[in-house]
This record gives structure tokens, C-alpha cells and sequence, in this order.
């Protein structure tokens, strides 16, 4: 079996941009789950409404099915994965599945944010995204890294954390 991971966190956080140089480094496939919403949840979001867990529970199952698709390939996924709840139903799908979540301060994210361009996800849903995250637990295989650091940083982290023994 080669590696399942999620790069998860907030919006701005960098899951894309990590979970494809990471996909790169372990010569995995990368999907970023955006893509995998229904057309609902898209508009939903570009309206600046949040998604609520019955918006979000297909779309999670979706998810592990997909990461349980790649269990002999690998695959990095990139999917905000905010609460121990969303992470618990992945796993359910896809066992074996490790999380790398991504994290930072307010201000930079915020940054991040305001700097893209042709995204759904608004600025306006940072906060109802921060108040929602829940770190990993000890007993959730994975680690969470701080985005501060250039991008190169952040995948050779993630990929020493991935390496190291259980």
C-alpha cells in the first residue's frame, strides 16, 4: 500500500498548492476534493453560505471512496477536513488514511486569501472556517505544520512525518 494522505485545513491554508507539490514528492496522484462537491454545495459556498453537515456528508463519503480507490497507487488528497467528525468519516471509507493539516494565523491566511483570483470559496467563510477547525487529536495518524514556511519547507516536513515510524 502506498500513501493515503489529506492535506487538510482552513480556506487560504495552502492544501492545494502543498498537496500537489506533496503528490509530486511521493510520486502519488493529487486530487484536490473541491472538485468533488455536488453543484450545490458549490453555489452554496460562492453565495457565502456554509456548507452544514448534511451539505458536507455525501461529499466526505465521496472522498474516502476515492482515497479507498488509490490504496494501491497512493493519492494525495486536498479536502479542509476542519472537524475530528468529517476527518472520522473519511476514515470510516478509507482506512489507513493519514492527515496533514495546515495551519497559520488569521492575518496570513486572510492575505492569502484576498490575493486569489476565480476561487467559489469567499473570505467571507475564514472565520465560520476557524471557529469550526478542530486540531488532530492524539490518537489521529498525522501532524499539523504551521504554512509559514515556503512550500518546499512544509512538504519535507510532511513527508519526514509521513516516513517516521507509528
Amino acid at each position: 500500500m502506498r500513501e493515503l494522505v489529506v492535506v487538510g485545513g482552513v480556506s487560504g491554508s495552502g492544501k492545494s498548492t502543498v498537496g500537489a507539490a506533496l503528490a509530486l514528492r511521493l510520486d502519488v496522484p493529487f486530487v484536490d476534493a473541491d472538485s468533488l462537491h455536488p453543484e450545490a454545495n458549490v453555489a452554496k459556498m460562492a453565495a457565502g453560505t456554509p456548507l452544514t453537515d448534511d451539505d458536507r456528508a455525501p461529499w466526505l463519503v465521496r472522498i474516502g471512496e476515492v482515497i479507498a480507490e488509490h490504496r494501491d497507487s497512493g493519492i494525495v488528497m486536498a479536502c479542509s477536513a476542519l472537524r475530528r467528525s468529517y476527518r472520522d468519516t473519511i476514515r470510516a471509507v478509507a482506512p489507513g488514511v493519514r492527515f496533514i493539516t495546515l495551519s497559520g494565523s488569521r492575518e496570513l491566511l486572510s492575505a492569502r486569501i484576498a490575493a486569489r483570483h476565480d476561487h467559489f470559496m469567499p473570505a467571507s467563510l475564514l472565520e465560520s472556517q476557524l471557529a469550526a477547525f478542530e486540531p488532530l487529536e492524539a490518537d489521529e495518524a498525522g501532524v499539523d505544520i504551521d504554512v509559514a514556511a515556503p512550500v518546499g519547507e512544509i512538504v519535507t516536513e510532511a513527508v519526514q512525518a509521513l516516513r517516521a515510524p507509528a
